[in-house]
C-alpha cells in the first residue's frame, strides 16, 4: 500500500512497522481513507502509556490524586498524504484520537504526543497541548481539557 506524507520515518513506519505493532498489541493504528481514491489519506496510532505525577505542571497535579503516575495514551504517530495536507485532516485524525480516548472505558488522564519537530510542536499547541516542564518536544493535553476545548463532543468514533 503506498502512502507518502513526505516524512520517510512516518511513511516507512506505516509501510513496515504498523502491522507488527497491531498483531503484538503493541499499538493500535487508525486510518482515513479517502471515498473517491480507497487511497490511504491518513493515520494515527494509539497506545496506553503512562506519565509521572512530578512530570506534570504544578496546575496540574494540585487537581489529581497523589499517585506516583497517572494514566495516560500516546499519540505515537500522526501522518496526511501529501495529497491532503492543507486540507484540516490532521485536525480531524486528532479530533478522532482525542475523542477514541474519551470514551475508554479505563482511566486516561491525558493525551501525549512526542512532536517530531518545531512545526508539529505548533500543530499540536494550537490545538491545545502543553509542553511538559522541562520536555523539548513532549506535549500534553488532558482529556478533560480537550473535551471542554471541543464543545463538549460526545459522539462516539466509528
Amino acid at each position: 500500500m503506498t502512502f507518502l506524507s513526505g516524512a520517510a520515518s512516518l511513511d516507512r513506519y506505516f509501510r513496515e512497522q504498523a502491522s507488527q505493532d497491531i498483531k503484538r498489541r503493541v499499538a493500535s493504528c487508525f486510518v482515513a481513507v479517502s471515498v473517491q481514491t480507497k487511497k490511504v489519506a491518513g493515520f494515527y496510532t494509539l497506545t496506553a502509556t503512562s506519565i509521572a505525577l512530578d512530570a506534570l505542571a504544578p496546575e496540574i497535579i494540585k487537581k489529581l490524586p497523589r499517585y506516583p503516575v497517572v494514566p495516560a495514551a500516546l499519540l505515537g504517530r500522526l501522518a496526511v498524504s501529501q495529497d491532503y495536507q492543507g486540507k484540516g485532516l490532521g485536525g480531524v485524525l486528532l479530533t478522532d484520537a482525542l475523542l477514541r480516548v474519551s470514551w475508554v472505558e479505563l482511566g486516561v488522564f491525558a493525551l501525549l504526543v512526542d512532536a517530531k519537530d518545531a512545526a508539529a510542536q505548533r500543530f499540536y499547541q494550537h490545538f491545545g497541548f502543553n509542553l511538559l516542564p522541562g520536555e523539548k518536544r513532549r506535549l500534553c493535553l488532558p482529556i478533560a481539557t480537550a473535551m471542554r476545548l471541543f464543545g463538549g463532543r460526545t459522539g462516539r468514533p466509528t
